[in-house]
């Protein structure tokens, strides 16, 4: 069988702060819309904007982190998979469908004084639902929570 190939990459702006809730049986997951901008000249020459929002899904360690260290406005990179999934509508009865990125990998990439940076620009949680999750962060259980976040506070 052929190799195939499911990835997404996107570098954008969050619409709105992320929800975090937890499965049944405890498994945090986050949930946000990323917007990412083009920018193209029409045919009268004339430049136009258009934005694209994207439903972006993050699980385990992975969406701790972005309910920790994202808020709306926050620049973030984000990898991932495309996950369709469909339902039936209960008052239509028609099927809907739904596209969700799911993440693997973030890095923040807002700088100081920007939405939700802070001192984070260029740090990578790569690896976050799989290996990042069977390791433990000390310094940000003893962390008084109104104390400024440094670079030895953030777990990754």
């Amino acid at each position: 069988m052929a190799k195939s190939v499911n990835k997404v990459i996107l570098v954008g702006n969050l619409g709105k702060d992320p929800e975090v809730k937890y499965t049944p049986s405890g498994v945090p997951v986050a949930k946000f819309s990323l917007a990412t901008n083009e920018r193209f000249k029409d045919k009268a020459g004339e430049w136009q904007d258009r934005t694209e929002w994207h439903n972006i899904v993050a699980w385990q360690r992975l969406a701790e982190i972005v309910g920790e260290y994202v808020k709306k406005g926050s620049k973030i990179y984000i990898e991932g998979r495309l996950q369709t999934s469909s339902w039936e509508d209960k008052q239509s009865g028609e099927k809907k469908y739904r596209t969700e990125v799911v993440a693997s990998d973030l890095v923040l990439l807002g700088g100081r004084g920007e939405a939700g940076g802070g001192d984070h620009e260029g740090r990578s949680s790569r690896g976050a639902s799989s290996s990042f999750d069977q390791r433990t962060s000390h310094s940000e259980e003893h962390a008084p929570a109104s104390a400024e976040i440094t670079d030895e506070d953030i777990p990754f």
